[in-house]
Parts: structure tokens; C-alpha cells; sequence
């Protein structure tokens, strides 16, 4: 009989989740940042659903924007309709914070590098950067 060692496993997934945890912790004072640079509590990126809300409110959409998210859980149809909104929605977090539309396309393609930028940087948010939200 052959042994297996499950320590090999349980490194490997201890060595995920601390990936996976560090990426959620980068991005979570990425977020917070962003959440204050637009006038937001910073702390609301860290409740489920309500920093949904509260993202909806700092592009300018209406509060039923929401209810868009959800569409991830329609198999295909819906990973596409995800896709787009985050397109739409990049371009749209760009333009309150005064960056050039391609300025999206950093925040889609290479996330961990523009966010940063956003964040950080000088940009200042402007809720007049778009049209008032329609609801």
C-alpha cells in the first residue's frame, strides 16, 4: 500500500488562501480609498452588497443598477452580461474621476496597477462628470 502525504496538500491550500487573502486585503484598501476620495465611507467596501450600493452611487447609477450584478448566476448569458457591466461601468469610474476613457481599459485589463493609480493618485472626483442618475 502506497502512502500519501496530505501535507503537501494542506501547504498548497494554506499557500492559496494566503494568496488569495492578500489580494482581498490590497484590493479591500484600494477600494477604501477610492470609496473616500468619492465622498463615501470607506469602511462600506467591506459589507457585502451594501458597497455594491454604495459603488452604484459614487458612478452616478441608479440604486436598481444592483440588481445587474446578480445576473452572474444565469449560466453563459449572464458571465457575459457581467463582462459588459464591468466594462460599462469602468468607463464610467473613469469619467467621475476626470481619466480618459482607455483609462477603463487599465482598470479592466490590469486591475492591481490602475486601481492603485486611482486611488492614490491625484485624480479628484467629480459627481458631475456624468449625467445624474436616471432613478
Amino acid at each position: 500500500m502506497e502512502y500519501f502525504d496530505w501535507s503537501i496538500i494542506a501547504a498548497a491550500v494554506a499557500a492559496y488562501s494566503f494568496f488569495v487573502f492578500g489580494i482581498w486585503i490590497f484590493f479591500a484598501i484600494v477600494g477604501w480609498k477610492i470609496f473616500e476620495k468619492a465622498g463615501q465611507p470607506g469602511w462600506a467596501v467591506l459589507i457585502p452588497f451594501y458597497n455594491l450600493y454604495v459603488y452604484t452611487q459614487i458612478i452616478r447609477r441608479p440604486p436598481w443598477w444592483i440588481l445587474l450584478y446578480f445576473a452572474g448566476i444565469v449560466p453563459i448569458i449572464g458571465t457575459i452580461g457581467i463582462f459588459i457591466l464591468i466594462i460599462i461601468d469602468s468607463v464610467r469610474l473613469s469619467r467621475v474621476f476626470h481619466q480618459p476613457d482607455v483609462f477603463a481599459a487599465g482598470l479592466i485589463l490590469l486591475s492591481v496597477v490602475f486601481y492603485p493609480i486611482l486611488a492614490f493618485g491625484n485624480s479628484e472626483y467629480d459627481t458631475h462628470a456624468v449625467d445624474a442618475p436616471a432613478g
